[in-house]
This record gives structure tokens, sequence and C-alpha cells, in this order.
């Protein structure tokens, strides 16, 4: 079974920019916070909402206290003022593509034309459009309905921005030769339309359609329209939950399962449903990809696939910088990335219950069992160090503290004036500590413990270990920034957002090969160099391959990214043996 994600699928631009608007009011504006009605028309996250204490205001009072955000869909002018009279703070989080459509109603209103909005009636949006036509607004759904209407002499036609463009365009049509004369503007959204067009298009080279989203959501019904007239089985859902409603041997029968959302739906939606999915391929599969999928899972779950990546990059520096005693470093850095692991996931896993729900619960379900695995596997590289001197030992015991009070609190309340109480507060902060520790516990610890010092090729390793490892990092934080953008993370992906983050990793593996090729032919390192040169093109190839959607956030392309720092430990092993 493959399965394929339309790439406009999920949040639009004004969904998106209304939600993290609403999650950034409480830490802004005077409490309590509300939204006039509901934010967007999807469960999940006006469940998210409620859990962080933000209410659906569906009445104004003569009297209010606190904030109420606009949502997406945008309100009459008359409610708007009615929020401020009743003393609200009142923050605008209506789309720019509706605010758009208003001011061209507000403008031609103003000029005595008629407004005709193509769109459902009982919409929010479209309640919010009628507002700015001063009494001479009209609502059409249909072609029918539109020649109900009486003959205007001046007139606008909109659309409801998440309209059916085909019902749009018959619209056009039919003003084109009953009433030339009315000003069309096509105000239905550029993402909807895209939405629209894909959803064909993944109907003709799909088995099934699964469309995402709302049951309430009017472009999310509309998606699932359009599939549906391709003559393809298609089903609206709204989480994983509801493929068990499904024909269970269509699903499995399918070579080829499409997935699209609504504009309102969250990726940690869409993200659940591709692992159910992924899961039960793997279930009715051969035998051999069931035991195989879940020692990857468990693998990953454990933390023992991403120590075992540490104790191979470790055994690749020290080959690169000329080392013959590897054992000890290898087992440290394998330990000590084992057991801050574990601990950071148990302390600071709260975004996991959105980007991995599976992971989430496995911490939970075995917390006592993982936090022992991580005091002994953190003892134990204690301890290896130790027998190496004391300045190794010491140089471990400073990383493994600085490990475990990155979720700490360790500035108190009472000290208002600083911005920062915690290591995790500082923006970035998790991605470059743990690239820096990495580097440190893989490139670093070898030389300074073996007592010939550092010098500036030995800097230069450093950072090509801890650059492999802020790309893999990061590139886990632009699949996971849904998820930590909800609990207030704040990872290099979310400042950059995800195209600038994908071309800084780019960049940054460029110039990582081209590191070690000028190392390597200036005879400062290892001939091992350029076997590791493919490391980072390995890299490059899959972020590729997550631009272009062949590979797609899942436990295949968690486990292939892990296997990077596998490949570099088993390649210069090769080579060693070998002989070169």
């Amino acid at each position: 079974m493959k399965i394929l994600i339309a790439k406009t699928s999920g949040f639009c631009m004004g969904v998106r920019r209304a939600v993290e608007m609403v999650l950034d009011a409480p830490g802004q504006y005077e409490n309590p916070i509300f939204t006039y009605g509901p934010l967007i028309h999807n469960p999940q996250v006006l469940h998210l909402l409620k859990s962080k204490d933000v209410s659906i205001l569906e009445e104004i009072p003569v009297r209010g206290c606190g904030t109420v955000l606009i949502r997406a869909h945008g309100v009459p002018p008359a409610t708007k003022q009615q929020l401020k009279n009743a003393d609200f703070t009142v923050i605008d989080a209506t789309c720019p593509r509706v605010i758009k459509v208003q001011r061209i109603i507000r403008k031609h209103a103003r000029e005595n034309h008629a407004v005709i909005i193509i769109g459902d009636k009982n919409h929010a949006e479209v309640t919010g459009l009628l507002g700015y036509a001063r009494g001479r607004g009209y609502v059409a759904s249909s072609i029918d309905e539109l020649e109900a209407l009486p003959d205007f002499d001046n007139a606008i036609i909109v659309a409801q921005t998440t309209q059916s463009t085909q019902l749009f365009e018959a619209v056009k049509k039919w003003a084109t030769a009953r009433q030339p004369h009315y000003k069309i503007f096509d105000t239905i959204c550029d993402s909807t339309e895209r939405r629209q067009a894909e959803v064909k298009r993944l109907a003709e080279a799909v088995d099934v359609v699964l469309v995402v989203g709302g049951l309430k959501s009017g472009n999310t019904r509309r998606l699932a329209e359009i599939a549906r007239q391709t003559g393809k089985p298609a089903y609206h859902i709204e989480s994983e939950a509801d493929l068990q409603s499904i024909d269970m041997d269509l699903l499995t029968a399918a070579r080829c399962i499409g997935i699209t959302a609504g504009a309102s739906t969250p990726n940690w939606i869409i993200k659940k449903i591709y692992r159910a999915l992924e899961a039960m391929q793997v279930k009715r599969g051969q035998k051999w990809r069931q035991i195989l999928f879940d020692l990857q899972r468990a693998l990953l779950l454990t933390n023992i696939y991403v120590s075992l990546g540490a104790g191979c990059l470790s055994y690749a520096c020290s080959k690169l910088l000329g080392f013959s005693q590897l054992f000890p470093y290898v087992l440290i850095a394998m330990l000590y990335v084992q057991s801050m692991h574990i601990l950071n996931n148990l302390t600071g896993n709260s975004a996991d219950q959105y980007n991995d729900p599976e992971r989430a619960n496995f911490y939970r379900r075995h917390k006592l069992l993982l936090v022992c695995l991580a005091l002994v596997s953190g003892s134990s590289g204690l301890v290896i160090a130790y027998t190496l001197g004391f300045f190794p030992f010491l140089l471990l015991l400073v990383m493994s503290l600085l490990g475990l009070s990155y979720n700490i609190q360790l500035v108190p309340r009472q000290a208002a004036f600083i911005k920062y109480r915690r290591i995790r507060d500082i923006p970035g902060s998790k991605t470059l500590l743990i690239a820096m520790a990495w580097g440190v516990v893989t490139a670093v610890l070898p030389p300074l413990s073996s007592g010939n010092g550092t010098g500036w090729v030995t800097a230069l390793i450093f950072l090509w270990a801890a650059g492999i490892v802020f790309v893999r990092t990061t590139f886990f934080d632009i699949l996971d920034m849904q998820g930590d953008r909800i609990v207030g993370k704040e990872t290099i992906a979310i400042l950059l957002g995800e195209k600038k983050s994908l071309r800084l990793l780019k960049s940054m593996l460029i110039i990582l090969m081209a590191t070690l090729l000028l190392l390597g032919l200036l005879q400062l390192i290892s001939n091992c160099g350029f076997v590791l040169i493919g490391c980072p093109v390995y890299l490059l190839l899959l972020l590729c391959a997550y631009e272009r959607g062949i590979l797609l956030p899942s436990v295949r392309l968690e486990f292939l990214v892990e296997t990077n720092f596998v490949l570099a430990g088993v390649a210069v092993l090769l080579w060693s043996i070998i002989g070169f």
C-alpha cells in the first residue's frame, strides 16, 4: 500500500495565523481569553483551546472583561463594535483573505451596489460579510437561487473564500450571459483553489481518498464532494478513530490511498492518520514486515537506536583524528546519549501528545522502567569516564547536570525581570545544546582525555559532528512544528519557518561536505574522511525527498534519519578493514 498526502492539506495561512494569535494571547493580553464563536471549524483544535482556558463567547454581555479574539471567519462590524462597547479588548484574527472581501463589499455598498455573495447562508464568514453590505446583501448557494434574485441596476458578485471553484465558474458564465453589467470579483482563496484542484488530481492517482477535517467545516465537506465526483471511494473523517468505520477490506486492498485535509485541520491529526494507516499496512502484510516495523519502533521509542548512532559517530570522529583507543569513548557516547534523551523525553515531552502520541503513551506506561534505564546508563557512563581520568569524568558530569537541568526552573518566580527561567525557555536552545553535547562527547572527549590536547583540526571535527546532529535535530523540529508551537516551544524551525529552515540545513550540509573534502585533501585527517562525505550527502537526499513528498513523516522517515550515524560508523569500520 502506498500513501500519498496532498501538499496543500492542513492549516491554511489564515487559520494558522488565527491559531497562533490565540495561543499567544494569554501572555500578551488581559485574561480571561475568549474567541467570539468557534475560532475555526475543527473539534480537536477547539478542545485544545479549551484545555488552555480559552473559552467561546456565544453572546455579548452588557459588561465584560478580558480579551476577545475575532475568529478567522470574521464578524459584522456592528458585532466588533458591540464587543468594544462591552469593555472587551478586541483582537482581530480575521483571515486577511476574508478582510479583502469585506473591503470590496464595503466600498461598493457605499456606492449603492447590491452585493451578491455566493456561499452558504448560515456560514460564519457569510454572516460577517453581510454585515458590510448595508442591508443590500443577498446570498445564493446555487444558480437557481441566483436566478431567483431581483434584477439590479448595479450589483457586484463575490464568493465566500472557501466556496467551490466549480460553482463560481458556473456563476461567472451565468452573469456574463444574463447580467453582463454586474461586477464579478473572484474572491475564492488561492489556497482553496489549489486544494480543490489537487484533490481531483489526487483522486485520479489513488484507489481511495480520505478527506480529514471537522464535519462542520464547509471547505472540508467540499473537498469530500469533489473527491466523490471523481467516482473513487471517498470518506470524510475527523480523526484516526474514524478509520474503524471504513471497510477495512477496502483500505487494505487499496494499492494507493490519498489523504487530503481541510484548511482548519492541524498537521498532527493528519500525521496520526498516516501512522495509523502505516501500522495497518504492516500488520496486514507479510510477517517479516510486521517484525521489522515493530523492531524499528521499539528501537526508536527506547532511544537505543539513537544511542547506537552516537556510538558510531564517536567511532567515526576518533578514526578521523587518528586515535586507536576507541571502545571506552564509543561506550561513553552511547550511554550519555541514551540517558539524556530518555530523561529529557520524560521531563519535557508535552508536545509529544500532538507530535508523537505513541511515544507519549509509551513514556507514560513505562515511566519507572525508563527512569531506571536512564539512571543506569548515565551512571555507567560516568564510571567509565572516571577510569579514563578525573578530567573526562568532570566534563561528562558537568554535561550530564546541564542536560538534567534543561527542563528545570532555575530562576525563582520572584525574579520577574528575568525572562527565561529555564534553559528550555531560551529560543532555539534545545537544538543547539543537543548538537554541542553530541559534538563534545563524540569529537572532543577523546583528544582531551588522552592528554594530546586539542587543536584547530579537532575544533573543525567537533563542528562537523555538531553540524550533522544540528541538521538531524532541526529536521525533526520541522516535522514537529505545530505540536511544539502549541506547547510554547520556540525551536529554530519555528523561529525561521519551514522553508528558511530547510534552506539553512541544505547550506550547512554543503559546507560540511566541503569541510571534510578540504581536510582530507590537505591530509589533516584520516583518509576515512572521504567516505564520511556520504553522511551529509545522505541527509541532503532525505531532505529533498521530504520536500518533494517522496518521504512523509513516519516511523520509516525517523528511522532513516537516525540511520545516518550508524552508516557513518559502519562505513569507517569497513574502510579500516579494507585497509585504505
